[in-house]
């Protein structure tokens, strides 16, 4: 889904503003205590006073999870968001106090209330999301969102941490001199969340359903609310599935952000802070354009398959770090991060929030962040460890990229054949445009024989890509049970077809169809080297009239003349992309006959050709 189109949705611009200056206020008076410890502290000292800074960021998440998911669910998101935005301007009215007082310790506080809006803030803030812009753009909305919100964080990093060497001078040696230099930086916290809350004043009040619960804080003291919570969370395995993975992965992320300073300070000599935190910033351009990327790449559906792809790139980016020495070469793995964090959240976060019903979207958005956070804090709070017992930092990466594998594990068992396709998708689109037409005509559920002509070795790979539901193809068994590929076929439940064994195939076939399965096939029986469809073989109608509940008639075309058909012409690997069509035809009934389903396919490709 497009940028474009999820703009015109009213509110959208709004909120996204909105969204934005939440962002761009938190990351600001965390970057403004960080360069000044960076400044003030060395060695592990500097590392145990980052994590602690980011611990405080994480632990309101966990206190207040569970009155966050309740205020979410019983009041309307609108209301929620508003409400915190002025809680920001009191915050940072209070930090900009301390900054003229040289108060480090209330300050360096501050940022536990100041993380204390956000964490009251944030379950409102996504599940906004899906009522403001529908299940249609959820993948889109989030990719906005995350997209939004890396701006912010990179806006944030570059702003301050240039404004901070601005006003700061060599002859500034302790935290208190820093601070009250820094007063200006406050009174820019403050104006931007004024201006947030100005803007939330007038957010649409999306509110469809709500829950009458009262909150009761006794309940809440002895952990009942923690452990119903995490039940809600539970009931759907899929759920948690996606929270654990998001939960390792900030873990990660939090680590390799902590050690970073120290790493680069102490094994790379760089001192600036503008250089250490602008090679950390790039991460953020690299989420923004991972998440555009995602979601141009989920147009059709919630591309979950990218998750797995991202996991695997950002743990062999985690281990290379400590090997690596340069500051250039780091800059651009900082930025791959940062791309295949996008492919990993945008999809995850859809997911949750496409799975969660309405009425806990709140609750479940809430435990989402408590789960994450428990993980983040945990992590940090070994750093921390790690970094008094005196650890080699360059330990610490790989030890990231071990549970890297675990994540790459974890999404890998649950998305694997999601992951084969996404990786298919991102390879085809390199060398082809892909335009697909009447996918409307697939049902969503329900047994469905899909019937294509057959012009290239990447048919298959064209008639899956747009299709949440899986397709089960019938195949050569020659094919089939060649070594490299078996395994693979197998595990994308692909049917095998031979002579000797048609009937057990067509019985498959048929069985797969009556469980609301999606059987494809090509009748000609192979790939053909003319424009027109060969005559189409019979066997089909063994299955459709019985088992399933449609025909849909494909056409192909475009593959004519290309190396992977049957008579490539020259130049066929020639630049711009090669234009492909896919066209999916109306229903046809189950009887139909294969000379039908032949002649309804060649109307459809004049039809096509003549566009």
């Amino acid at each position: 889904m497009s940028s474009r189109s999820i703009f015109g949705v009213a509110g959208m611009l709004n909120y996204t503003f909105v969204v934005f200056l939440n962002a761009f206020s938190d990351l600001g008076h965390k970057i403004i205590i960080q360069n000044t410890i960076f400044k003030v502290y060395d060695g592990s000292m500097q590392i145990m006073l980052t994590a602690i800074v980011n611990a405080l960021i994480l632990l309101p998440f966990i206190l207040v999870f569970s009155p966050a998911g309740f205020l979410s669910d019983r009041f309307a998101k609108s209301l929620i968001m508003r409400y915190s935005a002025l809680f920001a301007v009191v915050i940072t009215l209070l930090i900009t106090y301390a900054y003229t007082q040289g108060w480090f310790v209330l300050a360096f506080a501050m940022t536990f209330l100041l993380a204390l809006q956000s964490a009251l803030y944030s379950p409102a803030k996504y599940g906004y999301i899906k009522e403001l812009v529908g299940v249609r753009f959820l993948s889109a909305g989030n990719a906005v969102v995350q997209a939004v919100t890396t701006v912010a964080i990179l806006g944030g990093i570059i702003v301050y941490t240039v404004l901070f060497e601005h006003f700061y001078t060599p002859d500034l040696v302790t935290s208190k001199q820093i601070l009250q230099v820094m007063v200006p930086l406050g009174w820019m916290l403050v104006v931007g969340s004024v201006v947030e809350f100005v803007l939330a004043i007038f957010l649409p009040n999306t509110q469809r359903e709500t829950t009458k619960r009262t909150f009761r804080f006794s309940r809440y003291i002895r952990g009942a609310y923690l452990f119903k919570n995490l039940k809600t969370v539970t009931r759907k395995q899929e759920i948690l599935d996606a929270i654990i993975a998001l939960g390792i992965f900030w873990s990660i992320s939090q680590v390799v952000l902590a050690i970073f300073g120290e790493y680069a300070k102490n094994t790379l000599g760089v001192t600036n802070t503008i250089a250490v935190q602008g090679v950390m910033a790039l991460a953020g351009i690299g989420i923004v354009v991972g998440s555009v990327t995602a979601a141009k790449l989920s147009k059709h559906f919630i591309n979950l398959g990218l998750s797995g792809i991202g996991a695997v790139m950002i743990t062999l980016i985690v281990v290379s770090v400590p090997s690596i020495d340069s500051m250039g070469v780091i800059a651009i793995l900082f930025t791959l991060f940062g791309v295949f964090a996008g492919f990993l959240l945008v999809p995850l976060n859809a997911q949750i929030q496409n799975l969660a019903p309405s009425v806990h979207l709140g609750t479940i958005l809430a435990t989402n962040n408590f789960i994450q956070n428990i993980f983040m804090f945990m992590f940090l709070l070994l750093t921390t460890l790690f970094a008094y017992m005196g650890l080699d930092v360059k330990m610490l990466f790989y030890l990231m990229g071990l549970l890297g594998v675990y994540l790459v594990a974890l999404l890998f068992r649950r998305y694997f054949v999601d992951i084969f396709w996404s990786f298919m998708m991102i390879v085809v689109s390199f060398r082809y445009k892909i335009l697909y037409e009447g996918m409307e005509h697939v049902a969503d559920k329900g047994g469905v024989l899909l019937l294509a002509n057959h012009v290239s070795w990447l048919d298959w790979a064209f008639l899956q890509l747009p299709l949440k539901r899986h397709l089960h193809y019938l195949m050569d068994k020659e094919i089939y049970q060649k070594k490299p590929l078996h395994w693979l076929l197998a595990k994308g439940e692909v049917i095998p077809l031979s002579p000797r064994g048609f009937k057990d195939a067509m019985h498959e076939a048929s069985k797969r169809l009556k469980d609301g399965k999606i059987v494809a096939l090509f009748p000609e029986g192979g790939i053909v080297s003319t424009q027109q469809t060969a005559p189409f073989r019979k066997g089909f109608e063994m299955i459709a009239k019985d088992a399933a509940q449609m025909i849909v008639p494909v056409f192909i075309g475009g593959m004519q003349g290309s190396i992977f058909a049957r008579t490539p012409k020259k130049g066929a690997i020639s630049f711009p992309r090669r234009v492909v069509r896919v066209c999916y035809g109306k229903p046809m009934p189950t009887n139909a006959t294969a000379l039908e389903v032949q002649n309804e396919i060649e109307k459809m490709r004049k039809r096509c050709e003549a566009q």
